[in-house]
């Protein structure tokens, strides 16, 4: 999938819950309507951005992906500012 984004957010090395505080964080700096691009790799950020995705009244995740890395995968998510 290449979907298209309008920030870049580079979590790599973090470990839960980091990834999606520093989302959250980010999240409310670009403007309705934008995609932020998340790049982790922490496996569990996967289940916290669908967590996430589901509670928050301001997101959507309109994708994710698994990308082999050197040293692990790396685990793709596109975040969409709703409000």
């Amino acid at each position: 999938m290449s979907q298209a984004f309008d920030k870049l957010l580079d979590a790599r090395g973090l470990n839960c819950p980091m990834p999606l505080v520093n989302a959250r964080r980010e999240i409310a700096r670009i403007e309705i309507g934008q995609v932020l691009k998340v790049v982790a790799s922490d496996r569990g950020s996967v289940a916290d951005f669908q967590g996430w995705s589901k509670v928050a009244k301001n997101v959507e995740l309109v994708g994710q992906e698994t990308e082999p890395a050197e040293g692990g995968n790396v685990y793709v998510h596109y975040v969409k500012r709703t409000a």
